[in-house]
């Protein structure tokens, strides 16, 4: 799984180093002038002086374009749209007496960049502005049109609704990005947005200084060089050039994003390509000593390249290559060549100097992941054109900047949480399962980010930019789709990572999270930061409410990051205990499943009242806030996947309470009452059934609005069902959405089912009562609620 797990025990070194930052970040404790004051920026502004006065803003206010603005700029429109959508509020055309003015422009000389991480402070001053605020009169200047277009959304950001009226502050802010280039992932490996909702995406992004959008499609693309992998449903070039040309548009560079030589499943799965793997049984990893690899990725970047046009980054994913210069088999020969460099880290370095500097040459700059197996002294061996998107410590970093090559920070909203990201933390008073104790994920990001690379903890200007190991560019923040999240949920870590990167060590995660809620939804929100808690401790909860252990749903694990398996090994699923089965005759269960699942149980009652007050929170909000209604509507149909949880585990425990009145029945010789509670038992499990299909049906219905169907068939193309022989990514256990309710799929009620039938049917026919012939189609998930739900037994 692309879990990036090693990546934090990268950052480990960070720990000494934070409880010195700390004493620097010590002012983000306390609220930010603007939150003072009642206003919300995200990202918050490098210089704010704010006057004694808020003034309205009220109609006539006409817009003045002064040098160098034109009419169709983005910022102009976006100004007018932004004032339109949030508050209702037009700008008057033309001259209009009495009215105040806003008045766009842009000039080279209006913001000098102060103190900031990046060196390249001319690339940093191309996205300054300096907005003046007062009664009838409000500038923003741009040094360039980015750095205009900036100021427009701190502006539209900016404005305050109270007491019926729009709110201004009077003052001055003055403004500069820390670092160049802050880029969020998009991972479309599992699924694809439809075109109009990527563009939102983007649009969105935008909005909160996002400047880079790297889109990880996979299969998800109409690829000319390597048609085999072409999924289903797959943008064509097209497509992905007109993402590339609207994004330019909100000054974000849409990002190409393809893995080499590992995670390459995609590819490595198909016969095809099945020569190309570093060993003949595993698809994870290429042959870095064949030149026939390097033939296919260069034709799927000039694919890739051709539908990018305009665009200038590219990332070359060098992600976890575990295995490479170890092969020495009938295909690849790795070791040999790995052993004439002098390391396989110097093959690695071979691999990405070929890779991209085909990229290079065609006027790409190439992000990489710099990482292991490759160590210090291998980086001489690197291309110093390259921009590794991570950093790693003091072992790393200076010779990585010594070499030329620039660093971003590495940081993600989600890595392999179920359902919903870790934006709270479950207290463990509330696991089934002990847990070591971490930082919720806003507050991990703004640590990684502001504090990151530190050189000395004596230094005595930590901001500044020499007192860094690393020469930092930017950040790089995941949101992975690995266990196959819907991104929407992602949008909180997507707005608030990024800020630190702009203005590192500012606003708390507390005040981040907060100006969140107000500039996402818009008006009328109700308790979102309520709602969020239980959102994120429900997801927790979800995946702590089962237990995990090996299994043989799918093929054994070929190695991971240490090693090779020989033989390989299983993998790891989510199992319940399994339900009793009473013997035949007597009825008799065999063990008291419910005290050994009493805790389970307990918790399970807990969060289903919680789960109450989640669902009257979500509807509360959809129908009050102003933006995203239909990011409340994912989160509906999540919160009815942890309800569907909650409620199986209450109704295994109904099944074995009437189980248990079976035996009861049973032994007081009352065979017709022993057969009604097994034919309650088994109605229950019905329920259960019936219950988890319309779960499924309504996220899927839900999804399918923002995304294309995962489908096995359709466009003349097919989808190859051929999981990762090393990652185990959820949604790639099945085509269809069935994957969000996969652990359930694998626990054996079916079969629990049939032996119960069997069992009832003996004891009936010994007592000359109807046997039954039906079963419980347990992996049938069409079909949803068709019977009313089964009482518990009457009381006497």
């Amino acid at each position: 799984m692309q879990t990036h797990g090693k990546r934090a025990l990268r950052l480990a070194w960070l720990v000494g180093a934070l409880v010195v930052a700390s004493a620097a970040s010590s002012h983000a404790a306390s609220a930010s002038p603007l939150l003072v004051r009642g206003y919300t920026v995200i990202p918050e502004p490098q210089k704010v002086t704010l006057g004694g006065k808020d003034f309205e803003l009220a109609s006539p206010w006409r817009l003045e374009l002064g040098p160098g603005v034109k009419a169709d700029d983005v910022a102009v429109t976006g100004l007018g749209e932004g004032l339109r959508e949030r508050f209702l509020f037009a700008l008057s055309e033309g001259k209009v007496k009495g009215a105040g003015a806003i008045r766009l422009a842009i000039d080279p000389q209006a913001v000098e960049v102060g103190e900031a991480r990046d060196r390249d402070r001319a690339a940093l001053a191309e996205q300054a502005y300096r907005i003046k605020l007062a009664p009838g009169e409000i500038s923003i200047t741009g040094n360039t049109a980015t750095g205009l277009f900036y100021g427009v959304e701190t502006l539209v950001q900016l404005v305050k609704a109270g007491e019926g009226k729009l709110w201004l502050p009077e003052g001055e802010i003055v403004d500069w990005p820390d670092l160049e280039l802050r880029v969020i992932y998009w991972d479309d490996a599992h699924h694809l947005e439809r075109p109009g909702v990527l563009k939102a995406a983007l649009r969105q992004a935008a909005f909160y200084k996002i400047n880079g959008f790297a889109i990880k499609l996979e299969g998800h693309f109409q690829y000319k060089h390597a048609a085999p992998i072409v999924e289903p449903y797959a943008l064509t070039p097209a497509e992905l050039q007109d993402l590339t040309d609207y994004a330019r548009v909100y000054h974000v560079e849409l990002i190409p994003f393809l893995d080499g030589p590992a995670h390459d499943a995609f590819i490595l799965k198909h016969p095809e390509y099945a020569g190309l793997r570093e060993y003949p049984e595993s698809n994870y990893e290429f042959c870095s000593t064949n030149p026939e690899t390097y033939k296919l990725l260069n034709g799927m970047f000039d694919d890739l390249l051709a539908a990018t046009k305009g665009s200038k980054y590219f990332v070359l994913s060098t992600d976890e290559p575990y295995y490479v210069g170890l092969a020495k088999n009938s295909q690849c020969n790795e070791a040999d060549r790995a052993k004439e460099l002098g390391s396989v880290g110097k093959l690695l370095a071979e691999f990405v100097t070929k890779t991209a500097g085909y990229l290079h040459e065609h006027g790409r700059q190439v992000i990489f992941w710099g990482e292991y197996p490759l160590v210090p002294e291998d980086i001489d061996s690197l291309p110093s054109y390259m921009i590794n998107g991570e950093v790693y410590g003091p072992k790393f970093d200076p010779v990585f900047k010594a070499h030329g090559i620039r660093q971003m920070v590495y940081t993600s909203t989600e890595g392999v949480e179920q359902l919903f990201p870790e934006y709270y933390l479950l207290p463990s008073s509330g696991r089934l399962h002990p847990r070591p104790a971490g930082a919720a994920r806003v507050e991990d990001m703004l640590d990684a980010i502001s504090f990151t690379s530190l050189e000395s903890l004596s230094s005595t200007r930590p901001d500044s930019a020499q007192a860094h190991q690393a020469d930092l560019l930017g950040t790089f923040v995941a949101g992975w789709g690995d266990a196959g999240l819907h991104p929407e949920t992602f949008w909180m870590g997507y707005a608030t990572g990024p800020s630190a990167a702009w203005h590192h060590g500012s606003a708390s995660s507390a005040e981040l999270m907060s100006s969140f809620y107000r500039l996402f939804y818009g008006q009328g929100g109700t308790n979102l930061g309520r709602l969020y808690q239980l959102m994120s401790e429900q997801a927790q909860f979800w995946e702590d409410s089962w237990e995990t252990g090996p299994t043989s749903a799918r093929t054994p694990i070929f190695g991971n990051s240490y090693m090779v398996f020989n033989p390989p090994r299983p993998e790891q699923d989510q199992y319940l205990p399994l339900l009793p089965v009473p013997e035949p005759g007597v009825l008799r269960l065999p063990y008291d499943w419910l005290l050994e699942n009493q805790k389970r149980l307990e918790l399970a009652g807990r969060f289903l009242a919680q789960n109450d007050e989640l669902l009257d929170l979500l509807h509360t909000n959809l129908d009050q806030v102003q933006f995203n209604r239909y990011n409340l509507e994912v989160y509906v149909s999540v919160a009815q996947l942890y309800r569907q949880n909650l409620v199986m585990l209450h109704d295994l425990s109904r099944i074995v309470e009437a189980l248990d009145s079976a035996q009861r029945s049973a032994g007081r010789a009352e065979a017709e009452r022993a057969v009604a509670a097994l034919d309650r038992a088994l109605a229950i499990a019905e329920n259960i059934r019936q219950y988890r299909n319309q779960a499924l049906q309504d996220a899927t219905a839900t999804w399918y609005k923002s995304w294309l169907p995962r489908v096995p068939e359709a466009n003349g193309r097919k989808f190859l069902d051929k999981v990762d022989d090393v990652k185990d990514h959820q949604p790639v256990r099945t085509v269809d959405m069935s994957y969000l309710v996969y652990r359930q799929l694998l626990y054996p009620l079916g079969e629990w089912a049939d032996q119960v039938i069997a069992a009832r049917n003996q004891y009936a026919e010994a007592h000359h009562l109807p046997a039954r012939q039906d079963r419980l189609e347990w992996k049938d998930t069409r079909g949803g609620l068709s019977a009313a739900r089964t009482p518990d037994e009457s009381e006497d």
